[in-house]
Protein backbone atom coordinates (compact mmCIF):
# COMPACT_ATOMS: atom_id res chain seq x y z
CA UNK A 1 0.00 0.00 0.00
CA UNK A 2 2.81 2.43 0.92
CA UNK A 3 4.62 1.70 -2.37
CA UNK A 4 1.44 2.29 -4.33
CA UNK A 5 0.77 5.57 -2.51
CA UNK A 6 4.33 6.82 -3.08
CA UNK A 7 4.09 5.89 -6.75
CA UNK A 8 0.87 7.88 -7.15
CA UNK A 9 2.43 10.88 -5.41
CA UNK A 10 5.41 10.81 -7.80
CA UNK A 11 3.21 10.43 -10.87
CA UNK A 12 0.97 13.23 -9.59
CA UNK A 13 3.92 15.60 -9.34
CA UNK A 14 5.01 14.65 -12.87
CA UNK A 15 1.52 15.31 -14.25
CA UNK A 16 1.37 18.65 -12.45
CA UNK A 17 4.77 19.66 -13.81
CA UNK A 18 3.85 18.71 -17.35
CA UNK A 19 0.52 20.52 -17.23
CA UNK A 20 2.09 23.72 -15.87
CA UNK A 21 4.21 24.15 -18.99
CA UNK A 22 7.30 24.83 -16.90
CA UNK A 23 9.62 23.19 -19.45
CA UNK A 24 10.23 25.59 -22.33
CA UNK A 25 10.80 24.28 -25.83
CA UNK A 26 14.57 24.14 -26.42
CA UNK A 27 14.28 25.34 -30.04
CA UNK A 28 10.92 27.15 -30.33
CA UNK A 29 11.78 28.58 -33.77
CA UNK A 30 11.72 25.05 -35.21
CA UNK A 31 8.13 24.64 -34.04
CA UNK A 32 7.08 27.93 -35.63
CA UNK A 33 8.89 27.58 -38.94
CA UNK A 34 9.41 24.87 -41.50
CA UNK A 35 12.24 22.87 -39.90
CA UNK A 36 13.65 21.98 -43.31
CA UNK A 37 15.20 25.41 -43.66
CA UNK A 38 17.65 24.48 -40.89
CA UNK A 39 18.98 21.45 -42.77
CA UNK A 40 21.74 21.49 -45.34
CA UNK A 41 20.40 21.51 -48.90
CA UNK A 42 21.58 19.20 -51.67
CA UNK A 43 22.28 19.99 -55.31
CA UNK A 44 21.47 16.40 -56.25
CA UNK A 45 18.18 15.23 -57.67
CA UNK A 46 15.86 13.57 -55.15
CA UNK A 47 16.73 10.15 -56.56
CA UNK A 48 20.47 10.76 -56.36
CA UNK A 49 20.15 12.25 -52.89
CA UNK A 50 18.24 9.22 -51.63
CA UNK A 51 20.76 6.84 -53.19
CA UNK A 52 23.68 8.70 -51.60
CA UNK A 53 22.16 8.70 -48.11
CA UNK A 54 20.86 5.13 -48.43
CA UNK A 55 24.35 3.87 -49.29
CA UNK A 56 25.82 5.79 -46.33
CA UNK A 57 23.47 3.81 -44.08
CA UNK A 58 24.76 0.51 -45.45
CA UNK A 59 22.07 -0.05 -48.09
CA UNK A 60 22.82 -1.16 -51.64
CA UNK A 61 21.21 0.87 -54.40
CA UNK A 62 20.53 -0.71 -57.80
CA UNK A 63 19.38 1.54 -60.66
CA UNK A 64 17.05 -0.17 -63.15
CA UNK A 65 16.02 1.53 -66.38
CA UNK A 66 12.82 -0.56 -66.57
CA UNK A 67 11.26 -3.80 -65.30
CA UNK A 68 13.30 -5.95 -67.70
CA UNK A 69 16.46 -4.39 -66.32
CA UNK A 70 15.12 -5.19 -62.85
CA UNK A 71 14.84 -8.88 -63.78
CA UNK A 72 18.43 -8.99 -65.07
CA UNK A 73 19.73 -7.32 -61.91
CA UNK A 74 17.68 -9.61 -59.68
CA UNK A 75 19.03 -12.72 -61.40
CA UNK A 76 22.60 -11.43 -61.09
CA UNK A 77 22.11 -10.67 -57.38
CA UNK A 78 20.52 -14.05 -56.62
CA UNK A 79 23.35 -15.86 -58.41
CA UNK A 80 26.03 -13.86 -56.59
CA UNK A 81 24.40 -14.60 -53.21
CA UNK A 82 23.45 -18.19 -54.08
CA UNK A 83 19.85 -17.48 -53.14
CA UNK A 84 17.47 -20.33 -53.92
CA UNK A 85 14.19 -19.01 -52.51
CA UNK A 86 12.86 -15.43 -52.58
CA UNK A 87 9.39 -14.35 -51.49
CA UNK A 88 7.63 -11.44 -53.17
CA UNK A 89 4.66 -9.31 -52.05
CA UNK A 90 4.38 -7.08 -55.14
CA UNK A 91 1.82 -8.51 -57.62
CA UNK A 92 3.29 -6.86 -60.74
CA UNK A 93 6.82 -7.97 -59.87
CA UNK A 94 5.62 -11.49 -59.04
CA UNK A 95 3.83 -11.72 -62.40
CA UNK A 96 6.94 -10.46 -64.17
CA UNK A 97 9.11 -13.10 -62.46
CA UNK A 98 6.63 -15.83 -63.39
CA UNK A 99 6.69 -14.75 -67.05
CA UNK A 100 10.49 -14.94 -66.93
CA UNK A 101 10.18 -18.42 -65.37
CA UNK A 102 12.01 -17.46 -62.20
CA UNK A 103 10.65 -20.39 -60.22
CA UNK A 104 12.61 -19.41 -57.13
CA UNK A 105 10.46 -16.28 -56.64
CA UNK A 106 7.22 -17.08 -54.76
CA UNK A 107 4.39 -15.60 -52.75
CA UNK A 108 4.72 -15.82 -48.96
CA UNK A 109 3.25 -18.93 -47.32
CA UNK A 110 4.12 -21.37 -44.56
CA UNK A 111 6.38 -23.41 -46.87
CA UNK A 112 8.90 -20.61 -47.43
CA UNK A 113 9.20 -19.05 -43.98
CA UNK A 114 12.94 -19.70 -44.26
CA UNK A 115 13.41 -17.91 -47.60
CA UNK A 116 16.71 -16.21 -48.36
CA UNK A 117 15.21 -12.79 -49.09
CA UNK A 118 11.98 -10.86 -49.55
CA UNK A 119 10.90 -8.46 -52.27
CA UNK A 120 8.46 -5.74 -51.23
CA UNK A 121 7.21 -2.42 -52.44
CA UNK A 122 7.19 0.67 -50.23
CA UNK A 123 5.12 3.75 -49.62
CA UNK A 124 7.92 6.24 -50.29
CA UNK A 125 11.65 6.91 -50.32
CA UNK A 126 12.83 9.88 -48.22
CA UNK A 127 15.79 11.57 -49.91
CA UNK A 128 17.30 13.61 -47.07
CA UNK A 129 17.58 10.72 -44.62
CA UNK A 130 17.96 7.81 -47.07
CA UNK A 131 15.01 6.17 -45.31
CA UNK A 132 12.08 4.17 -46.63
CA UNK A 133 8.48 4.44 -45.46
CA UNK A 134 6.41 1.25 -45.16
CA UNK A 135 2.90 0.76 -43.80
CA UNK A 136 0.57 -2.00 -42.71
CA UNK A 137 -1.67 -1.18 -45.70
CA UNK A 138 0.87 -2.89 -47.93
CA UNK A 139 0.53 -6.64 -48.43
CA UNK A 140 2.42 -8.34 -45.57
CA UNK A 141 3.60 -4.85 -44.61
CA UNK A 142 4.34 -5.78 -41.01
CA UNK A 143 6.32 -8.94 -41.73
CA UNK A 144 8.02 -8.96 -45.13
CA UNK A 145 10.32 -5.91 -44.68
CA UNK A 146 11.79 -7.17 -41.40
CA UNK A 147 11.52 -10.98 -41.15
CA UNK A 148 13.90 -12.32 -43.81
CA UNK A 149 17.74 -12.18 -43.83
CA UNK A 150 17.80 -9.85 -46.85
CA UNK A 151 15.26 -7.31 -48.05
CA UNK A 152 14.83 -6.02 -51.61
CA UNK A 153 12.80 -2.82 -51.90
CA UNK A 154 11.23 -2.08 -55.28
CA UNK A 155 10.58 1.63 -55.81
CA UNK A 156 9.67 3.85 -58.76
CA UNK A 157 10.64 7.37 -59.78
CA UNK A 158 7.40 8.96 -58.51
CA UNK A 159 7.85 7.50 -55.02
CA UNK A 160 10.69 9.78 -53.91
CA UNK A 161 10.06 12.77 -51.64
CA UNK A 162 12.57 15.30 -50.39
CA UNK A 163 12.00 15.08 -46.65
CA UNK A 164 10.00 13.35 -43.94
CA UNK A 165 7.28 16.07 -43.64
CA UNK A 166 6.56 15.55 -47.36
CA UNK A 167 6.25 11.82 -46.76
CA UNK A 168 3.91 12.20 -43.81
CA UNK A 169 1.73 14.62 -45.76
CA UNK A 170 1.57 12.13 -48.61
CA UNK A 171 0.41 9.39 -46.22
CA UNK A 172 -2.25 11.71 -44.75
CA UNK A 173 -3.52 12.65 -48.22
CA UNK A 174 -3.45 9.08 -49.53
CA UNK A 175 -5.32 7.41 -46.68
CA UNK A 176 -7.31 10.41 -45.40
CA UNK A 177 -9.41 9.24 -42.45
CA UNK A 178 -8.30 5.61 -42.71
CA UNK A 179 -4.64 5.77 -41.74
CA UNK A 180 -2.59 2.56 -41.52
CA UNK A 181 -2.29 1.10 -38.04
CA UNK A 182 1.47 1.00 -38.56
CA UNK A 183 3.72 3.44 -40.41
CA UNK A 184 7.36 2.37 -40.31
CA UNK A 185 10.49 4.35 -41.22
CA UNK A 186 13.40 2.03 -42.04
CA UNK A 187 16.92 3.37 -42.47
CA UNK A 188 19.29 0.75 -43.87
CA UNK A 189 20.03 -2.72 -42.51
CA UNK A 190 19.02 -3.62 -38.96
CA UNK A 191 21.78 -2.80 -36.49
CA UNK A 192 22.38 -2.28 -32.79
CA UNK A 193 25.24 -1.32 -30.48
CA UNK A 194 23.47 -2.37 -27.27
CA UNK A 195 25.97 -5.15 -26.52
CA UNK A 196 29.22 -3.67 -25.20
CA UNK A 197 28.82 -0.74 -27.62
CA UNK A 198 29.84 -2.97 -30.54
CA UNK A 199 27.88 -2.41 -33.75
CA UNK A 200 26.16 -5.60 -34.89
CA UNK A 201 24.21 -5.76 -38.14
CA UNK A 202 21.13 -7.91 -38.74
CA UNK A 203 20.04 -8.47 -35.15
CA UNK A 204 16.43 -7.27 -35.25
CA UNK A 205 15.81 -7.51 -39.00
CA UNK A 206 17.53 -7.92 -42.38
CA UNK A 207 21.31 -7.87 -42.45
CA UNK A 208 21.24 -6.63 -46.05
CA UNK A 209 18.86 -4.14 -47.65
CA UNK A 210 18.74 -3.44 -51.39
CA UNK A 211 16.76 -0.77 -53.20
CA UNK A 212 15.96 -1.65 -56.81
CA UNK A 213 14.98 1.73 -58.22
CA UNK A 214 12.96 1.46 -61.46
CA UNK A 215 13.26 4.64 -63.50
CA UNK A 216 9.61 4.98 -64.52
CA UNK A 217 6.27 5.80 -62.81
CA UNK A 218 4.77 3.21 -60.52
CA UNK A 219 2.12 0.94 -62.12
CA UNK A 220 -1.31 1.54 -60.62
CA UNK A 221 -1.85 -2.08 -59.58
CA UNK A 222 1.48 -2.59 -57.76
Amino acid sequence: MKVSKAREQILGRIRKGLSSGSFPMPFPEVEKDDARQYFEKSDLSKEEWYATEFIKLGGKFVFCENEQDFVHNLIALAESKDWKDIVCTVPTILDLCRKQQLEWVHTIDSSNSEADASITGCELLVARTGSTIFSSKQHMGRIAPVYYPAHIIVAYMDQVVEDLPDGLQYILDKYKGNLPSMINLNSGPSRTADIEKTLVVGVHGPGEVFCFFINKPKPLQS
